[in-house]
């Protein structure tokens, strides 16, 4: 008899997890609370352009690839990646610009103009970081760690290699220029970490793009969701939209059912949530002594920050900015810092600006173009701000910003715009405290230390996404996929 799977959740993590199990022979069904799939990557569309909610940085490709080989497809018949560069532009308020590409003289000849002593000093980081590639992504990527000495088995390799120091202080011990150092070491940002505090695994995220570039696909990020989804209904998978999750029922160590916000309760042989891990255990199995227990402690951990995303577009074209720029503001430490810990927000900012239309001409109406930026801001746990009143505000800063220094007569041409705070994040994902990224990816709370991929004491409920092994961004939640996938097939006795 065919067994059955329950996913909640049409993010990454939750679609990655549903071709597998689809593939597999799995009878899998999606149920997103939302209009339509991709989470984070959900899509806006206003005035006529498109625009990203969420992940616009596209690397390893090959784990995207992996699942259309599963079932002998290609990805490239339903999804165009294209590769971009230079992979970022960043750029300091003192004029200094670094673009950040895949070649090695290129980035030698900028690293040598910036500050010819690290020249070699990159290179020696390049082969740490490849090193932190191999053990840390390859190695242990897309392996659930149930229990503590299959961490412990890794634990030797991984303390020879420094994890238990932060990204910026392995970074600085190889370079000796503060933007060098904040250039190669801004990337834990992506995945809601500290870079002060987040182990140096991490710094796995330089070789990572070095050796799979940075892409972006054709119509957007939901154009690559609406690949994984149309991927997954030909291989016989049913995703139900608008189809809330209220509550999982079954006994003590095992569930049997998802209950709908209709009432319905749907019975499954398994359920798998990419939902938020404490709303998916507070709320989700609150019903359950494990839920509200294991729920009481998730919320007591450090969560990664939170995001304020502006999307707007602008009459004509700036063909002259990079597809991703990250703009650093006046503070590189004391910022982040505030970010995570300060109970207000900053004066300042430092930004990701995203201007998709310099790729791809699809995303605004003729002779216009689209953008996204981005400003990490403290989790609701750790501010306290009423983003109604707030929110706005600091729009008009941003755009301001921008306009002075970055994309001048932005205010004049502006046609449409809009923005999401932590209270999006909070009320549209469910996420803890509006937090961007769930858990925050320190030492403490990696591995074996994060929410496991499938539950310790309920034997077929499993988490996929940023909350589980290995963390946030694509590869990760992608990973993640593929842990959970490897537990839930094994327990099905199912086709690997």
């Amino acid at each position: 008899m065919t067994k059955t799977a329950a996913i909640i959740g049409a993010g990454f993590g939750g679609l990655a997890l549903a071709i597998r199990l689809q593939s597999a022979g799995i009878a899998t069904t999606i149920f997103e609370k939302r209009d339509k799939p991709g989470g984070r990557a959900y899509v806006y569309e206003q005035d006529g352009f498109t625009f990203d909610a969420g992940p616009t940085v596209i690397t390893d490709p090959a784990c995207l690839e992996e699942l259309w080989t599963l079932s002998g497809r290609k990805m490239s018949d339903d999804v165009t990646l294209v590769p971009i560069s230079p992979f970022y532009r960043l750029c300091w308020e003192n004029g200094t610009r670094f673009d950040y590409v895949n070649d090695q003289a290129e980035l030698d000849r900028q690293i040598a103009a910036m500050a010819p002593e690290d020249v070699d000093g990159y290179r020696r980081f390049h082969a740490y970081s490849e090193e932190l590639y191999q053990e840390g992504y390859v190695k242990l990527g897309s392996v659930p760690f149930l229990n503590f000495w299959q961490m412990m088995k890794a634990a030797p390799q991984l303390v020879r290699l420094e994890s238990y120091r932060s990204v910026y202080s392995k970074v600085a011990s190889f370079v000796k220029n503060e933007h060098l150092r904040q250039a190669l070491s801004f990337h834990t940002l992506l995945v809601g970490g500290n870079p002060f505090e987040s182990s140096s695994i991490y710094g796995l995220i330089h070789a990572l793009e070095r050796r799979g570039g940075v892409w972006f696909a054709k119509g957007g990020t939901g154009a690559l969701v609406k690949g994984m989804v149309k991927l997954f209904t030909d291989l016989g998978g049913t995703i139900r939209t608008s189809a809330e999750i209220h509550r999982i029922e079954g006994q003590p160590n095992r569930v049997r059912a998802v209950v709908t916000a209709d009432g319905i309760a749907h019975p499954f042989d398994m359920v798998a949530s990419n939902a938020d891990v404490v709303h998916t255990y507070a709320k989700l199995l609150g019903g359950h002594e494990r839920g509200r227990s294991y729920g009481k402690s998730l919320a007591n951990r450090r969560y990664s920050m939170s995001l304020f995303v502006i999307y707007f577009g602008l009459k004509g074209k700036r063909p002259e900015l990079a597809h991703h720029s990250v703009l650093f503001g006046p503070r590189y430490r004391e910022l982040i810092k505030e970010i995570f810990t300060a109970p207000k927000l900053a004066d300042d900012f430092s930004l990701y600006l995203h201007a998709p239309s310099v790729t791809d001409d699809s995303l605004a109406p003729e002779g216009h173009s689209a953008y996204y930026v981005l400003s990490p801001v403290p989790h609701l746990g750790t501010a306290d701000i009423d983003w109604d009143v707030e929110g706005p505000r600091y729009r008009d800063r941003i755009l301001d910003y921008l306009d002075q220094r970055y994309i001048p007569g932005l205010r004049r041409d502006l046609v449409t715009v809009r923005h999401i705070s932590p209270f999006d994040f909070r009320d549209e994902l469910n996420s803890h405290l509006g937090s961007a990224f769930s858990v925050e990816p320190i030492l403490t709370q990696s591995a074996w230390f994060r929410p496991h991929n499938r539950d310790d004491l309920i034997s077929n409920m499993y988490i996929v996404g940023a909350g589980t092994h290995p963390g946030a961004g694509i590869p990760g939640v992608v990973g993640s996929a593929k842990a959970t996938a490897g537990l839930m097939i094994a327990d099905a006795g199912a086709r690997a």
